[in-house]
């Protein structure tokens, strides 16, 4: 692969750096598998001031709450066929929607903050949550803290892990070699996911009394305004 290719790719990711990571969260956060947290890693190893770092952890803030927001109301307005939908979009197996009701049945609407830290969880989470028994204040406030201790974990260990092996890459003269992690980290994903489904299997249909019935325990009443 040439240099120079790899020369203005580099350049770009850095000029646009803090609305890749914006747009990475947010797609990811709509749906779409992407290897969002390796982003955020890289992007914290090539930022170098504190309030830079401080931006980046507000980009994937703004990002990841505005992109959590589709599966929630894609929840609260179609019920349970929601998740068909993401089932379909995510290759989520029959093992990420229960345990995510797993999650809920254990931890109330905590699990909407513990669920920002795994990936196979998140999206349904936020999905189970528009069509269960959350109402959008917990929602909003779980996910806002959640994301917070999320992004400052992964800016934390970007910079701290990322930046002495982006220094030893620039001292090679080969740091727009990392332009190649991102998508070498998305087929990753993507394989991972298919071997999952394959595996376990793809997530069976749940009913919207079942997950009502599983939630109420752990979350109280149904909350008005989707009926």
């Amino acid at each position: 692969m040439p240099l120079g290719f790899l020369d203005a790719h580099f350049a770009f990711v850095i000029r646009h750096l803090y609305a890749l990571v914006f747009g990475a969260f947010l797609i990811e956060g709509a749906g779409i598998p992407l290897p969002s947290r390796i982003l955020l890693i890289v992007a914290a190893s090539l930022i170098d001031d504190m309030r830079g770092l401080g931006l980046l952890v507000a980009t994937c803030l703004c990002g990841a709450i505005l992109g959590d927001h589709v599966p929630f109301l894609g929840g609260r307005l179609a019920g349970t066929r929601i998740l068909a939908v993401y089932c379909r979009v995510t290759l989520g197996s029959q093992q990420c929607v229960e345990k995510t009701v797993g999650y809920f049945v254990r931890f109330g609407a905590a699990a909407i903050l513990l669920s920002r830290f795994s990936t196979s969880v998140r999206i349904f989470a936020a999905a189970l949550s528009g069509c269960g028994h959350i109402s959008y204040p917990r929602f909003v406030a779980y996910d806002l803290v959640g994301t917070v201790l999320y992004a400052v974990l992964w800016v934390t260990i970007g910079h701290v892990l990322g930046a002495p092996a982006a220094d030893l890459l620039k001292r090679f003269r080969v740091l727009n070699l990392l332009v190649l992690l991102g998508p070498a980290a998305l087929v990753a994903l993507l394989g991972y996911r298919l071997w999952r489904r394959i595996r376990y299997g793809p997530a069976p249909p749940l009913t919207e009394g079942d997950v009502a019935e599983r939630t109420r325990l752990a979350c109280g009443p149904a909350v008005s305004g989707r009926r």
